[in-house]
């Protein structure tokens, strides 16, 4: 079962402890305790402990539990430079807990001779591995704990960066697996469809869902690092920008190719680039920062200065909490690990008041310092995953060197080596003091679909998800009366959005239900029936009254799903919400994306209301450069003389357009 066993434990610790002799610039690394000593939280509430250590995990930079509470764990070894002789040394391990007393104490390899192996989802009884360049599926039919069914389901994806690979995969609410892509060229096969068109993932993200056969590229440019909270909100993570978001899903930002030049993400941070860290910043990047500063001062570029340490440079793993272990104000915070400072990050996230856009939030008592700092530089908090014990757990690949060669001049590359602590590895599980450690193990398959129901209002995200995704596996639709009453009756609005979910994976929505949930008290429960009224073109009606609602949010999603219909239906609906909210760069981007939002009808319908063009803002007269752009692009008919027309005799207008429509033609798109 190619097991290892606790009795080789301390030999083997031992032995790799003692091989790791650092050069002077650099200190050795710690033992797991010694480690753990080092940190200091910011909330004497909270206790960190080991929960697994090499040599049962080596090199992890991912885990997950399962829908039966079994803990695998993907290696990567192979970072950030590919052994010589080509072979695969990436690998998943089964962890598991003999002797109950709540850590793991063996494991099994799952699946190895992997390339470059960077997440794992529980799917189907098996897991699903992202490995550029392709997204695999493993299970285990022979109870062995190890992989036998290996299936290539999507390929093309970029390879060449370990870095800037396809990772996260993520589960959403919405039925739907998300994946980050850092934006990079791919052309997507789907190996169970080969008749399928390929889908270019340039310049975004992926999402797929298996039960349907659907994959489609996504806005967002995520690195390493994925939060996506109990309404299906998205947060990604790359290096600098700690905590991003991208307000717009590319179905409706990719409606057409006119667009003028846009980024689809904005960083919500109010604090960036600043952190706390109790490291030093090693001696390579205190050197090449030197350097740098030195070059920028002689070209005189005033306005250039690195800084080598407190700042951003390494942030990854972003991901939400949604336990039940850790005190009630944790819920809700997004965790993310900065691998260069050797410190864990957390982040509060309220709505902007103005747009759709969130902002991410120091808390009050981390204002000067970080949720989890440490003292000792081979710290590296690449992931954290949250359990069915509600526990965070902290996924330390342990590292002298986290950076790829590539970034660092040569002659300080002399003295490091790139692949010093590749036999260590630590997971740490973060809960309440009075939290005692223990593997829980939910044996949902086990549950009948009435109690998997149930599990849909539990406290802890991590036991919603599961059971929403074995009801959309178990497709019994004997369960379709008890999801309508509890998105009739329960009072907690997850529970509800849950259940409305879960019937759209049963392919029982119908023009009723979507209606209910447009009514719903829950802001996010109106978006989400606002968003799938699309299916419906008889509840148009209510989309329009939607765009008048009063949660941002809501009036936002018509926005977008108002575009979905004919102008001559949505044109007066489309010039209010721009009336109210066109201040808001991402309402007029929204409206801009769609046919009947870059419409002559649409410009004619705001100056015949006479509030939008009353007076001449920067807001105003950008939407009419963006409209101008597009018209002038798509060459269609006599738009662009009709909009020039409409302007003609406002000066103070004008110029938006002519500039405007100028610059859209020379884009010579179809």
């Amino acid at each position: 079962m190619h097991l290892i066993n606790n009795r080789f434990r301390i030999a083997a610790v031992g032995l790799a402890i003692g091989l790791l002799v650092s050069c002077s610039h650099y200190k050795e690394a710690l033992r797991p305790e010694e480690a753990l000593k080092s940190f200091h939280l910011s909330d004497d509430r909270l206790a960190v402990s080991v929960f697994a250590a090499e040599p049962l995990v080596l090199d992890p930079v991912d885990m997950a539990f399962d829908e039966e509470g079994n803990m695998f764990v993907v290696e990567m070894p192979d970072y950030p430079v590919k052994p010589d002789d080509g072979s695969l040394r990436g690998a998943i391990r089964m962890l598991i807990d003999t002797d109950s007393d709540g850590k793991p104490d063996s494991a099994t390899v799952f699946a190895d001779h992997l390339s470059e192996a960077t997440s794992i989802l529980p799917w189907q009884g098996g897991l699903l591995v992202t490995a550029a360049p392709n997204i695999l599926f493993l299970k285990d039919t022979t109870g062995d704990h190890r992989a036998d069914v290996k299936e290539i389901l999507f390929t093309g994806f970029f390879a060449d960066n370990s870095e800037a690979q396809i990772t996260n995969l993520r589960y959403s609410v919405d039925n739907w697996i998300y994946a980050s892509n850092t934006g990079r060229e791919g052309e997507i096969r789907f190996t169970r469809n080969p008749k399928a068109p390929p889908v270019s993932v340039k310049g975004g993200d992926f999402r797929f869902r298996l039960d349907r056969g659907q994959f489609e590229i996504e806005s967002s440019s995520g690195q390493f690092g994925l939060a996506i909270d109990d309404w299906g909100n998205r947060f990604f993570t790359e290096n600098s920008l700690h905590i991003q978001q991208a307000p717009i899903p590319a179905r409706y930002l990719y409606r057409h190719k006119h667009l003028p030049a846009l980024e689809p993400t904005v960083n919500i941070s109010d604090h960036d680039p600043i952190m706390f860290q109790e490291t030093p910043a090693p001696y390579w990047r205190q050197e090449r920062t030197k350097r740098r500063n030195q070059q920028f001062e002689e070209a005189h570029l005033t306005d250039r200065h690195e800084y080598a340490d407190d700042h951003f440079t390494g942030a990854s793993g972003g991901t939400y909490y949604g336990g039940d272990a850790l005190p009630k104000d944790y819920y809700g915070s997004i965790f993310t690990g900065e691998v260069a400072g050797n410190l864990i990050h957390r982040d509060g996230l309220k709505h902007s008041a103005t747009g759709p856009q969130f902002i991410a939030q120091r808390a009050t008592q981390e204002k000067a310092h970080e949720f989890l700092a440490s003292t000792d530089p081979w710290f590296r908090p690449v992931n954290f995953t949250v359990g069915p014990d509600g526990a965070l757990y902290v996924v330390d690949m342990y590292r002298q060197h986290i950076e790829t060669p590539t970034a660092i001049p040569e002659d300080l590359k002399a003295d490091m080596d790139f692949m010093n602590g590749s036999q260590l590895g630590r997971i740490y599980r973060v809960a309440d003091k009075g939290s005692k450690a223990a593997i829980v193990q939910p044996k949902l398959r086990n549950k009948t679909s009435a109690q998997l129901v149930g599990l849909l209002a539990h406290t802890n995200q991590w036991w919603r998800l599961q059971a929403q995704r074995l009801l959309l596996e178990k497709q019994d639709k004997s369960i379709i009366p008890a999801l309508r009453e509890m998105l009739t009756n329960h009072t907690d609005p997850r529970a509800r959005l849950h259940a409305f979910f879960t019937l759209e994976g049963l392919n029982a929505l119908d023009i009723a239900t979507v209606k209910q949930a447009m009514q719903d008290h829950q802001p996010e429960i109106r978006t989400y029936g606002v968003m799938l009224a699309e299916r419906f073109p008889a509840t148009l009606p209510q989309i329009i009254e939607k765009a008048r609602d009063s949660s941002v949010l809501v009036a936002f999603q018509a926005a977008l799903s108002l575009g979905q219909f004919p102008a001559q239906h949505v044109t007066p609906a489309l010039a209010s919400l721009l009336e109210q909210y066109g201040k808001d760069p991402w309402f007029r981007m929204a409206i801009l994306s769609s046919e009947a939002g870059s419409s002559v009808a649409l410009a004619r319908q705001l100056v015949q209301n006479g509030l939008f063009f009353k007076v001449q803002t920067p807001e105003a007269n950008a939407f009419l450069h963006g409209l101008a752009f597009v018209i002038g692009s798509r060459k269609r008919g006599n738009e662009a003389p009709e909009l020039a027309t409409l302007f003609d005799k406002q000066p103070h207008w004008k110029a938006s357009v002519t500039n405007g429509l100028a610059e859209g033609k020379k884009t010579n798109l179809p």
